[in-house]
């Protein structure tokens, strides 16, 4: 036992008083609480920046190439979260006041906003674009088709494999059916292709399906020369409306600018983007009035260019496009009736446009199928609604495909003479150099429809 002592030592001298001996100094423990501080500040730091980053206003400029541009990939553009249908999520568009966003669709995806314009805001416009003057607003002249159809240079076999869909070596009416912009934008049913064919002896056996050898036959020009001829009535165009543009930019009214900045919040993309969009275009749709089923943004190629950023990108491309990544929508008044926005095929599972045609039932004819679209956005005054016609990398299209319905009555306003109540409407396109993946466009589709140029 003595040896075992001895070998152990002398026992270590224990701090003044008595006090057992402790594990951690006090300036060991001081070190240790300062870094502790430090990184939960650091947390709290990057918590804020990701919070003021994600925040409304508008995202930082991003530098995207043209349809024409590098082969780059161009960076995603910003795009709103539409988590479920039903979803509301607060923004914050104008000071001291807060605005509920509801999802509407997911495919395409869609928001309504109400309350985004007040009543008197939504007067003004409606008076400015009367100062200003509407126009008929007209689809695809014959004149101007022909020529163009001159200009691109396409064989006739061309032609025929683009609009055999399921490459059977056969075209059936609901196949030619999907090309509606024929002449000078009349709206085309199966009746109206079989009295085409008739009067162009393209369908010698009158089956209504054209094979290669038949349609190897035909002169186009014919086509052309049956559809001038014909005496179109308003409800057989594409689209029957008025419309007009007004200036959003410096000098505008204070109104047209605060509205451009409520979409930049709306949309978070940078002002080079919005800024060098489309003027605001106003819509008029009276008794009678409708548009029937389109997108507001084309596929962009490689040969093609953005219309509306052309001149500010000194592109020259053979051919143009509209690259519209946003449409925002506003209803400026109210009706007693119609005035619908459709969107047919929003939140279908799969997109397939020979799907709109069935059995002689065209989903996309307003004046026939209203009441047969997925979604049915009613016009109220004030209320926004807007959607995206292109993935947010800009490397495919999502067709929204979305028409407008009016099944508006005919009221004496005072006096003797009977006015026709209209919806008038108001669309911003917010366009964006797109650079398009031709390969992928087509896999990367997505179900929903709309256009109104």
């Amino acid at each position: 036992m003595a040896a075992a002592a001895r070998a152990e030592g002398p026992p270590l001298p224990g701090p003044p008083g008595g006090r057992p001996r402790q594990v951690c100094s006090r300036p060991y423990f001081v070190v240790l609480m300062v870094f502790a501080h430090l990184y939960v500040l650091n947390v709290l730091g990057l918590l804020l920046f990701v919070h003021l980053s994600a925040g409304d206003g508008p995202a930082p400029a991003a530098a995207a190439p043209g349809p024409r541009g590098d082969a780059r990939r161009a960076p995603a553009l910003p795009r709103r979260e539409g988590i479920k249908v039903g979803h509301k999520q607060k923004v914050e568009l104008v000071p001291n006041k807060v605005h509920f966003m509801k999802t509407l669709s997911l495919k395409p995806l869609l928001f309504e906003i109400p309350d985004f314009l007040t009543e008197e805001e939504c007067k003004l416009i409606i008076h400015l674009a009367q100062l200003k003057g509407l126009q008929k607003s007209q689809i695809l002249p014959t004149e101007d088709y022909e020529e163009a159809m001159e200009m691109i240079e396409i064989s006739q076999m061309d032609i025929f494999n683009l609009l055999d869909h399921n490459q059977d070596g056969q075209l059936q009416l609901k196949e030619v059916l999907t090309h509606t912009r024929l002449g000078n934008g009349r709206w085309m049913t199966p009746q109206s292709i079989r009295e085409m064919y008739t009067a162009v002896k393209a369908d010698p056996d009158g089956n209504g399906v054209l094979s290669l050898e038949e349609f190897k036959q035909l002169n186009i020009r014919d086509f052309h020369k049956y559809m001038g001829s014909q005496k179109v009535k308003m409800s057989d165009l594409v689209r029957n409306s008025q419309h007009t543009w007004l200036y959003q930019g410096e000098g505008a009214h204070q109104v047209m600018r605060s509205i451009r900045q409520r979409v930049m919040r709306l949309t978070r993309l940078p002002p080079e983007i919005v800024d060098h969009s489309e003027p605001l275009q106003v819509v008029r749709y009276d008794q009678g009035g409708h548009y029937h089923a389109h997108v507001d943004s084309g596929p962009v190629f490689p040969e093609t260019a953005c219309s509306h950023t052309k001149l500010i990108a000194n592109e020259s491309a053979p051919f143009e496009t509209s690259c519209r990544y946003v449409t925002v929508l506003f209803y400026l008044n109210n009706v007693t009736g119609g005035g619908e926005t459709i969107f047919p095929i929003a939140d279908n599972r799969t997109y397939e446009e020979m799907s709109l045609i069935q059995n002689d039932v065209d989903l996309r004819d307003t004046r026939k199928n209203c009441d047969k679209g997925n979604l049915r956005v009613k016009p109220q005054q004030g209320t926004a609604v807007f959607w995206y016609n292109y993935l947010s990398d800009g490397e495919g299209t999502v067709p929204p495909q979305h028409y407008a319905c009016w099944e508006g009555k005919r009221e004496d306003l005072g006096g003797q003479q009977p006015v026709s109540l209209g919806l008038a409407v108001c669309l911003l396109w917010v366009g964006a150099f797109l650079h398009m993946n031709s390969e992928r466009t087509a896999k990367e589709q997505q179900p929903g429809t709309d256009e109104h140029s």
